[in-house]
């Protein structure tokens, strides 16, 4: 029974086991992961991996002024 306010799947628990399973096979096939790490991670770190891999959310390159102040900040020696 689903409760009030809920959003409806329309097949309550059942659609939720689908959905796991649909994305730890996608976890397992793209990104290498055991079911074991699947369970581990959460839903917000599943889905920064996937922003990452769809390519939005990318920050530019450093500019030159960055990447001055980053040689000079930490020197290799």
């Amino acid at each position: 029974m689903e409760q009030k306010g809920s959003p409806s799947t329309g097949s309550g628990q059942a659609g939720f086991g689908a959905s796991a399973a649909r994305l730890a096979g996608f976890a397992g096939a793209f990104l290498g992961w055991s079911p074991e790490a699947f369970w581990q991670a959460t839903p917000a770190e599943l889905g920064a991996v996937v922003v990452a891999l769809r390519g939005e959310g990318e920050p530019p390159p450093p500019d030159a002024a960055t990447i001055a102040w980053m040689r000079e900040a930490y020197p290799d020696g």
